[in-house]
């Protein structure tokens, strides 16, 4: 208990490396100690002081078996706390070959990743120009940023939505016979010609940087010539305007209502395939249903059929029971239930003979080949057959007598083995006389001392009195003493002697005392002296049993040999 105490992480002021033979104290200081720390542990038993002096199993079991899980989970949590720590300051001056190859191919990799990133790093192509003006809507803003960089992006969402929301009132109302699909088609490219026109306008407020060759806008050429920028950007803005054109056209070509019409008429066709498909699939099962259906009508109407003659069945017979006696139908029920019941037990019946029959013809035929002999043989061997049984069996009841015998004999020689205590018993008997040799001494160590104590109290109170005797003698006396001169020499020699008497009495309990000590330290030397005999008997001992141990070992060794 106090080892699993001390792997908790919690204190008790003992000696666990060496404290052999402990006195009945120490026992019982040791543990009040435990019983003190198990609270500041949380543990859910209690424990008392007497319990574990006295070995109460049943109290200290469940004590000792949380102790255990507690030490194994707090081995294991500083068990992780030690593995981490060791394996810090083993990091700390050591490494591993997979260290190193890291180390080794961490500096490679790092310049890698640096190359790659410089080498894709984001580039600003164009620079919006300071007399372009400023852009007051935030979408503009960030898709100049963009445009900058070199980024084009589609139509924003929003405006996608916008658009739709207003084209869907027209639409609604106007053309509702026309395909949805082609509406949508028609729309985005609508968005995406407007997406372009935008792009292409901030795109003419853009300036080259210096290190993107031929793609200089008008304002770029009009900072660089410095002269005739107004016709410049006229003809650059013209050149923009063409170019939309251009791309406009390309767009109508590639969105055209012929190619649109196609893709409407393809995606109506396959819907129309779809809906063909789930047309015959719905059709099977509503054959199916429609076959289930008439059957469960034509089932219903037989039960029908049935349900009603039985009941004009049930009503005829009411009538014929109301007609006859009530005495002779319960007869009759009666005969009829005793009818089904021996009809039912002459079939049991006849089932089991049918069974018995032939277990019986299967008997008779496996024994017909083994019994090939006449009647009279067979009559004779069962005789010789049922002699060797008569015979067979008085000698197992001799051999039951005897073994009878026997196992009495065995028990009468394991009582008397029980009555002779083993070398466990023995060595328990010895425990308990010195734990009952123990507590006696300690009893009567604490009564000698209690004696000794009463003893001294004793003779501290006789000289308290006699020196309050001699001080109220000497009180009274003194007034009278000091009268005379003749009484005060008297008085005098008085004190003299009992000073000199005082000091003979301090002398003589100076030589009881030496004697005392001398004869505590000669005892004292003697108990070390006797303490050393007791270990080396113990060691003696323990010696002794180890040896014993080898030869039970050795001769039991010795009789498997002879037995075997």
């Amino acid at each position: 208990m106090t080892w699993c105490i001390t792997t908790c992480n919690f204190d008790i002021d003992v000696d666990l490396l060496f404290q052999e033979n402990s006195t009945i104290g120490q026992k019982i200081a040791l543990t009040e100690k435990i019983v003190s720390v198990l609270p500041k542990m949380m543990c859910p038993h209690c424990l008392e002081p007497h319990q574990i002096q006295g070995l109460d199993y049943i109290h200290i079991f469940p004590v000792i078996q949380w102790l255990v899980k507690r030490a194994i989970e707090t081995r294991e949590e500083m068990g992780d706390y030690v593995r981490a720590y060791s394996i810090s300051q083993f990091q700390k001056t050591h490494r591993l070959p997979e260290d190193e190859e890291f180390l080794q191919r961490k500096d490679k990799a790092v310049r890698t990743v640096l190359d790659l990133l410089d080498v894709y790093k984001p580039q600003r192509k164009y620079r919006r120009q300071k007399d372009a003006g400023e852009l007051l809507d935030e979408d503009s803003r960030v898709h100049s940023t963009l445009l900058e960089y070199g980024r084009r992006y589609g139509f924003s969402k929003e405006s996608k939505q916008d658009t739709v929301d207003q084209r869907k009132a027209p639409l609604a109302s106007g053309s509702q016979a026309a395909a949805p699909r082609m509406a949508d088609q028609s729309d985005q490219g609508h968005l995406q010609a407007v997406e372009e026109m935008r792009i292409e306008t901030l795109m003419t407020s853009m300036a080259a940087m210096a290190n993107e060759e031929g793609k200089l806008t008008a304002s770029a050429v009009g900072q660089i010539v410095g002269l005739q920028s107004e016709e410049i950007k006229q003809i650059v803005s013209e050149y923009a305007e063409k170019q939309s054109e251009l791309s406009s056209e390309e767009r109508s070509e590639r969105y055209g209502p012929l190619q649109q019409h196609r893709r409407a008429v393809a995606s109506l066709n396959k819907e129309i395939q779809q809906k063909t498909k789930e047309l015959v699939q719905l059709q099977a099962k509503y054959e199916k249903v429609k076959t289930g259906c008439d059957e469960a009508k034509r089932n219903l109407t037989e039960a029908t059929e049935h349900s009603e003659k039985l009941v004009r069945e049930l009503k005829s017979l009411d009538e014929l029971e109301e007609q006859a006696d009530i005495s002779l139908l319960e007869k009759l029920s009666a005969l009829v239930t005793t009818n089904e019941k021996l009809k039912q037990q002459e079939q049991e019946f006849r089932t089991h003979c049918r069974e018995e029959m032939a277990r019986l013809q299967q008997n008779i035929e496996e024994l017909n080949p083994v019994s090939g002999q006449d009647p009279e043989e067979e009559k004779e061997r069962n005789q010789l057959i049922e002699k060797q049984y008569n015979t067979d069996r008085e000698k197992l009841q001799k051999i039951r007598l005897l073994m009878a015998q026997r196992n009495r004999g065995i028990a009468i020689l394991q009582r008397k083995i029980d009555e002779v205590p083993s070398r466990a018993e023995l060595t328990q008997y010895q425990k308990r006389f010195i734990e009952l040799y123990s507590q006696v001494s300690a009893t009567h160590k604490e009564t000698k001392q209690f004696f000794t104590l009463y003893n001294t109290l004793d003779d501290k109170k006789v000289y308290l009195e006699k020196e309050v005797n001699l001080l109220n003698s000497i009180h009274d006396n003194f007034h009278q003493a000091m009268s005379s001169s003749a009484a005060r020499e008297q008085f005098l020699r008085q004190m003299e002697q009992i000073v000199e008497g005082i000091k003979q009495s301090r002398i003589k309990m100076e030589k009881k005392k030496q004697e005392n000590k001398m004869r505590r330290d000669q005892l004292n030397d003697e108990y070390l002296e006797l303490l050393d005999k007791q270990r080396l008997y113990f060691k003696t001992v323990k010696d002794f049993k180890e040896e014993c141990r080898k030869n039970e070992m050795l001769l039991s060794k010795l009789r498997a040999k002879g037995a075997s």
